[in-house]
């Protein structure tokens, strides 16, 4: 296969990788509560990974609208799965934490995700799996802006 061909099959796999990671993210949403928008479960899953953050920093880190962010808090604490508190270092910006219930919830979405993604990865042996997880690693910070050849675009031109 030429590089142009690996190229074109690459972008094609990204974009069914692409289309199926969105109705994932929709699926997971819906079992950690009924209510949760997708958009909400990533900001839900970045707070469960980065900890306590305010809502500017997680404008900055997705890229969206400060609006857009907190239309999303406000629909994440609605459902009791984040709290928002004074930030100690400027009154006028609040600081936002998962909830326990919202951990509780999110955890158990992790599980049960991993259980189904080591069954349908069931016939991969240890060494695939890891080389696999090493290309994405690499593949994603090759894709990083600032990197050689990076495309303006984040997901490097890429179209799902």
């Amino acid at each position: 296969m030429s590089r142009t061909d690996s190229l074109v099959a690459l972008e094609r796999e990204i974009g069914v990788l692409l289309r199926r990671v969105r109705r994932v993210i929709a699926a997971r949403a819906a079992m950690v509560h009924p209510d949760l928008q997708p958009a909400a479960y990533l900001m839900l899953a970045y707070l469960v990974e980065m900890g306590p953050q305010r809502s500017s920093d997680i404008a900055e880190r997705f890229e969206i609208d400060k609006g857009a962010v907190s239309r999303q808090v406000q629909h994440v604490v609605d459902l009791a799965l984040v709290e928002r508190t004074p930030d100690p270092a400027d009154r006028r910006a609040s600081i936002l934490a998962v909830t326990a219930d919202g951990r509780r919830r999110f955890e158990e979405v992790t599980q049960q995700r991993r259980r189904i993604l080591d069954e349908r990865l069931g016939d991969w042996d240890d060494a695939e799996l890891a080389v696999f997880a090493d290309q994405m690693v690499r593949y994603n910070a090759s894709l990083e802006p600032g990197q050689p050849g990076a495309s303006a675009q984040p997901d490097g031109g890429v179209r799902g």
